[in-house]
């Protein structure tokens, strides 16, 4: 009996272009979604011609060379973002150190993280960074730990502002917690380290919102600018009143980052509501922890919790006092700022601040990467990235430059370099 055979009918051809126009398709979306076709470039740096920023971008080469991140992913701020939230960063260290308490007037009471240093800094002398995290964060968080960790090992004394409230650990000891721009924690632990090492000088370090309250610490009164040899700020939006608007709006997912945002602020203050909202607290009543639960943004829990610890009348006023714009052109010590261009959280229309700051003042140097995301700044070659980042070198490299400069700066400039107005008169070149 002979075998019967069936031939399949072939595939249209029709049916072979439209696979092959949805490979193309989902490539297309890949690319675009990734920016692969994205340029690497040095960041566009902002800075008036002076012997010092001369100094500093020459002993500081890696704020002129390219800013290369991962092949794969590393051009998409999103992606840089989305890391940097949920993983800190890769082979975080454990970085050892201990842990201090400050009472505060109003019965808060203040902790912040000293590290020592693991080798002795460059420039011989004695010299602490005193670091101020992003929003909700602390001395535990990997990206801190990092940091710290590659500061120590460059000689830096780092001590750490743990957000009044932000460690789950630490009770509140009166019903208030940190907010946007209140430097008074900072003030304290700044001044338990003028007070405990009398010799040493100080790098100023905040990111994101710590960015805010260290420009707007240094700016609110000259005397906080002594021992200063110079401040750097990463990713920071120098003022909420021109940002609430922008985080109201869906292009590059910022309502969606503000809801996130906005419901890590609730978990923080609601693992807090017997201090906050206890029978002890006057400012806060069942109203305001009822109007906490069906907020969906940052400026709703701002505006029903965050201004009243502080007494502020409306959002308005809560941001206007609290933002660093008012207070950032006081500052005289350098200052370095780095933004990204891909921050899905700082919109492109807030980086004219640093950007006019620095056209103005000669201590100012603004960089502005392509790359990098929201204290992303992830390096490494196609797909995994590098334990420390480009954020972290960066800072460092910074610092390093400064003290340089301080050891082998010209004699005339006898105030140091924070002194803009003692300089020879050579000093532009």
């Amino acid at each position: 009996m002979g075998s019967v055979y069936t031939v399949a009918p072939e595939m249209p051809a029709m049916f072979d272009g439209m696979k092959l126009a949805a490979v193309a398709t989902v490539l297309y979306v890949i690319v675009r979604c990734l920016n692969l076709k994205s340029p690497t470039a040095p960041p566009d740096l902002t800075y008036q011609d002076t012997t010092l920023s001369h100094f500093l971008l020459k002993s500081c080469p890696i704020l002129t060379k390219e800013y290369i991140p991962p092949l794969l992913w590393g051009k998409s701020g999103h992606l840089q973002t989305a890391l940097y939230g949920k993983l800190g960063r890769v082979s975080s260290p454990h970085p050892f150190g201990l842990r201090k308490y400050l009472p505060m007037q109003d019965g808060a009471t203040a902790t912040f993280d000293l590290f020592e240093p693991l080798a002795d800094n460059q420039s011989g002398e004695d010299v602490t960074m005193v670091i101020c995290p992003g929003i909700g964060n602390h001395s535990e968080k990997h990206y801190i730990r990092t940091f710290v960790d590659h500061s120590q090992k460059q000689g830096y004394r780092c001590a750490v502002l743990n957000h009044l409230g932000a460690l789950p650990n630490i009770e509140l000891t009166s019903p208030r917690m940190f907010t946007y721009g209140c430097t008074w924690e900072f003030a304290a632990m700044v001044g338990f380290i003028k007070k405990t090492y009398p010799q040493t000088k100080l790098i100023v370090v905040g990111f994101s919102l710590g960015g805010n309250i260290v420009c707007k610490f240094l700016g609110e009164n000259r005397t906080n600018q002594e021992r200063v040899l110079c401040c750097v700020s990463v990713c920071q939006g120098y003022s909420a009143l021109r940002a609430q608007e922008t985080f109201l709006q869906w292009d590059q997912c910022r309502r969606f980052y503000n809801f996130l945002m906005a419901d890590n602020m609730k978990k923080i203050i609601l693992s807090h509501r017997g201090v906050l909202f206890g029978v002890g607290s006057t400012k806060m009543v069942d109203a305001d922890l009822s109007r906490l639960y069906t907020a969906t943004s940052l400026m709703q829990i701002d505006d029903n919790i965050m201004r009243k610890f502080h007494g502020h009348n409306s959002l308005k006023e809560y941001y206007e006092k609290e933002s660093c714009v008012h207070y950032i052109h006081n500052i005289n010590v350098p200052l370095l700022l780095v933004n990204s261009g891909d921050d899905p959280l700082v919109h492109n229309s807030l980086l004219t601040i640093p950007r006019t700051l620095a056209e103005k003042k000669e201590n100012v140097v603004f960089a502005l990467t392509l790359h990098g995301g929201h204290l992303g700044f992830f390096e490494g070659a196609v797909l995994f990235p590098q334990p420390l980042t480009w954020m972290d070198k960066v800072i460092v490299g910074y610092a390093n430059a400064i003290c340089q400069w301080e050891k082998q700066k010209p004699p005339c400039q006898s105030q140091g370099a924070h002194s803009s107005e003692t300089k020879c008169q050579d000093g532009k070149s």
